[in-house]
């Protein structure tokens, strides 16, 4: 009904988001590295990305797969496809959750043994 903006739209303001976010983390990175470390640093960090995108999107995948219980989505009822996303995007907020839990509790650390 819609169509292809409502689609790619998001699609925008992840991407935009993600490049605001990659460019201020790789600055933050790389100022406190020697210039004999740079090459090594920065192929790591460009490791790491690749590696949690893949990983995730193989993840979140196989969590689909398995919260729907369909061979292939196109052939799985409207309901298994339901609850295949609804257990994903719960999973990827439990995620999220935890992560950010284990980031403020690092922050409370840090700040306590200065």
């Amino acid at each position: 009904m819609l169509g292809v903006p409502v689609y790619v739209l998001p699609i925008v303001v992840m991407t935009v988001g993600y490049a605001l976010f990659q460019t201020a983390n790789n600055t933050a990175v790389m100022t406190g590295i020697r210039k004999d470390e740079r090459e090594v640093i920065s192929g790591l960090l460009n490791l790491s990305c690749s590696l949690g995108l893949v990983t995730g999107a193989s993840a979140m995948g196989a969590v689909f797969a398995l919260a729907s219980s369909a061979a292939e989505v196109i052939t799985g009822s409207a309901g298994a496809v339901a609850i295949g996303i609804r257990i994903t995007f719960s999973v990827a907020a439990a995620l999220l959750v935890l992560g950010a839990l284990a980031r403020g509790r690092k922050r409370r650390s840090s700040i306590w043994s200065q």
